[in-house]
This record gives C-alpha cells, sequence and structure tokens, in this order.
C-alpha cells in the first residue's frame, strides 16, 4: 500500500507551526508496513485542497489528511473531500453527543457551528475522538482509501494508534516494516558510502540509507517481512556485512548519542572519568551530566579557561605555558594529568584550543588539542582541525573527545580478554 500525508492548515505554512502529525504518522504506518511516498502541506483552501486531492488520487492508495476538521468556516477538510468523492456529509449521532455533553458539563452555551464538528462522511468508517470533539473517518472509493484525522497531536495521535492503525491492518495484511539504526562517527558520509558501496547498490531488503548530521553519519537499515524474527536476522546479517568493514568507527544505535554510549560503558566497566576543560567552558561536563545515571562514574568537571587558572588549579607547569602555549599539545596533557592528580580519575580527558572566531596564539580557529590519560598508559594528546562556528567547533570537540574515550575502553577490554 503506497500511502500519502497531506497537512492541512494555513498556519503550517506560515510557519506557525511545526508538522509534527507528518513525522508521526510515517513512523506509525512504517511500523504497519505501509510505505509513505509524499508528504504535502496546503493551506485552509478549498481550490489548492481539490488540486492536491487529485494529484494524490493519481499515484497513492492510501491518502490521509490531518487538520480541517473544526467548527469554523477555514476548517473545510471535509467539505472538500465530500465534494470530491460525490459523498454526502451526515451527522454522526455518538459524536454529536459528545459535543453537546462537553459544553454541558462546563455549562457553557455552545454554538450552532459545533455541529459541524459531527458531520462525516456517509457510510465511512468512524473513529471517535475520546479526547476531543471532531471524529475521524475513513472511506474507500475506487481503490484509494481516505483517512481523515484532527489535526491537534493529542487528539491525532491515540486516535492513529488506538483505532487507525487497527483498521489499516486488515488492509495491508500482516506484513511488517521494521529499521534499524546504526550510528557512525569519526567517518563522512562519502566516505562511509565509498567503504560499503557494492553493499548499497545491491540492497533489495533490508535497504541501506546513509544521512549526516553535525559530524556524524547513520545508516538506516529497513526490512520487509511477514515474521519478525525472519526480519530480525535479516538486518542482523546486513548489519554484521556493514561492521565488519567499518566497525572502528560504530558507536551505537537508534537514537543513542555518544555521551549516553559513553556513561553506559564506563558505567558497566566500572570505570571512573573527570575532565579538565578550557576551549569547551564546562559543556563537557554539563552534558554527560544531563544523562541519567552519569553520577555513577563522573566525578568532576573543572573548567580553567586562563592561564592562571590551568597553573593554579590543574597545576600546568609555567614552562609549558611559557614554551608551548595553552593552545598545544603539551598542556593538554599537563591539564588532563592536573585533573587526574586532583580526582584520581581512571580516566580523565582535557580540552584545549581556538572555537574562534579569531586565532589565538597564532593558531587558527578550529585548531585543537584533548589530552587524555587513561589508567596506568602514557598519556598521550591528539590533534584535530575542525571547521565550522564556534559552536560547532565545541560541539565536534565533545564527539571526538567520546569517540577517544570510546576507543582506549575498547582497547583495554580488548587487552582483559587476551589476558584471560
Amino acid at each position: 500500500m503506497k500511502a500519502e500525508v497531506i497537512a492541512v492548515g494555513s498556519e503550517l505554512l506560515l510557519g506557525q507551526i511545526a508538522n509534527t502529525n507528518g513525522q508521526f504518522l510515517s513512523q506509525q504506518l512504517a511500523k504497519a508496513g505501509v510505505d509513505v511516498f509524499y508528504h504535502s502541506v496546503v493551506g485552509d483552501n478549498a481550490t489548492r485542497l481539490q488540486e492536491t486531492l487529485e494529484i494524490a488520487s493519481e499515484r497513492s492508495e492510501l491518502i490521509i489528511l490531518t487538520g480541517g476538521l473544526g467548527p469554523t468556516k477555514d476548517d473545510l477538510t471535509k467539505e472538500v473531500v465530500a465534494s470530491f468523492l460525490h459523498k454526502e456529509l451526515v451527522i454522526d449521532e455518538v459524536a454529536l453527543e459528545q459535543i453537546v455533553s462537553f459544553f454541558e458539563k462546563r455549562n457553557l452555551p455552545m454554538t450552532e457551528n459545533n455541529r459541524k464538528q459531527a458531520l462525516v462522511l456517509k457510510e465511512a468508517t468512524i473513529f471517535q475522538n475520546h479526547y476531543g470533539m471532531a471524529p475521524g473517518m475513513a472511506t474507500i472509493h475506487q481503490g484509494v482509501t481516505y483517512v481523515l484525522l484532527p489535526g491537534p497531536p493529542r487528539e491525532m495521535r491515540p486516535m492513529v494508534t488506538e483505532q487507525v492503525i487497527p483498521f489499516l491492518s486488515s488492509h495491508v495484511g500482516d506484513l511488517q516494516i521494521i529499521s534499524r539504526v546504526l550510528r557512525f562517527f569519526g567517518i563522512g558520509e562519502s566516505k562511509l558510502e565509498t567503504e560499503l558501496e557494492d553493499l548499497i547498490d545491491g540492497q533489495s531488503n533490508p535497504t541501506i540509507a546513509p544521512l549526516a548530521s553535525e559530524g556524524e553519519v547513520t545508516l538506516r537499515l529497513t526490512v520487509k517481512h511477514h515474521d519478525e524474527t525472519q526480519a530480525a536476522l535479516l538486518l542482523d546479517e546486513t548489519e554484521r556485512k556493514i561492521r565488519e568493514r567499518v566497525d572502528h568507527y560504530f558507536y551505537g544505535y537508534d537514537e543513542t548519542s555518544l555521551m549516553e554510549k559513553l556513561v553506559s560503558c564506563l558505567t558497566k566497566t566500572g570505570l571512573s572519568l573527570a575532565s579538565a576543560e578550557s576551549l569547551t567552558g564546562g559543556l563537557f561536563g554539563a552534558r554527560i551530566t544531563n544523562i541519567p545515571g552519569a553520577s555513577a562514574c563522573f566525578l568532576a568537571a573543572i573548567t580553567t579557561y586562563t592561564n592562571d587558572m590551568k597553573q593554579s588549579w590543574l597545576n600546568v607547569p609555567p614552562h609549558v605555558l611559557e614554551q608551548h602555549g595553552a593552545v598545544s599539545p603539551e598542556c593538554a596533557i599537563a591539564m588532563a594529568q592536573g585533573v587526574k592528580k586532583l580526582t584520581k580519575a581512571d580516566v580523565t580527558i582535557s580540552f584545549t584550543g581556538v572555537a574562534g572566531p579569531s586565532p589565538s596564539e597564532g593558531k587558527e580557529p578550529g585548531t585543537v588539542f584533548i589530552g587524555l590519560c587513561f589508567r596506568d598508559d602514557e598519556p598521550e594528546a591528539i590533534t584535530l582541525q575542525l571547521s565550522g562556528s564556534r559552536e560547532q567547533i565545541r560541539e565536534r570537540t565533545l564527539k571526538h573527545g567520546c569517540q577517544q574515550i570510546l576507543n582506549r575502553i575498547k582497547r583495554w577490554n580488548e587487552r582483559s580478554n587476551d589476558k584471560v
């Protein structure tokens, strides 16, 4: 079943509200085995909505409209659909009773235009609105299923999950669409695609779709199958082939962030962490402590923005700052060692560099040094040259820091397993 979602409302086109209904419907339809091929947004205009329906009915087997079922004159979805399908609108008595009861319970006068909300397409399947007034409905015309839903998300969402999806399941059978998202950091979208080019070109079921976002890359694997167990096996096999090639950059699934993955790994391994921050201004500590359970592994974040504070709080030797400057690998290592001495953490990390917009100490914006002390290993400095705005450089620095620690934990686990 090829589906299309049409959101109705001039407020959407004006940017006054976001079209979150479209995202929600696509997610729910995918779970039900329905492919969404098109999204449209049209204002409160009968002519343009009619034109949109004409196009949609030629290319889609399921058309879902949200919005425009209310009591005012600009709520015209039902009227336009009825005219388009040459169907009569009739009062749904259950809905009308619910609307009348709403006003009576609140001792409010009910204006006549509220009766309009109880109008439904004749002989349609009705979805009662348990969180508002206007019911939803579904009707089939010349092989195309039309579903009309209220616009407010608090009314539309439960109606979809409780009534619409069961209705559609009887039309699409038990076919399911299941997705799994693999998350990567430290590799660009073009490089990742090159490494997996033959797998992507040969995809059929599951499909592989790359997507880049703020220094990260995700791969969405999507499989269709009647059997959930077999679908999972197909996803596992595709994931195995991908990770054989690019596992070094892989860090997690679905909506997991690098910070969440880091907290999880530290907690599981029993390692403690502390940070010393200059470039990032305490952002690393703030982000990591936003994650529930971070107190099990994170000890402290010390922000030393000036050279004086680096010396007095972290005991960075004066000669390091004089000879190499604060923006240097030597200073990064000294900062990581300083916070290690203060906190006794198993893992310490430091951030120093130039976020911009102007150069500092003769170094260009985006010059970043990360210091890392991991247990009894030799301390080291990682040198980065990042691009972007001041905010982007700081954000990307945090992610690189997380990745560096995760890589050290992985190597440490491998060494521990070798000893066993």
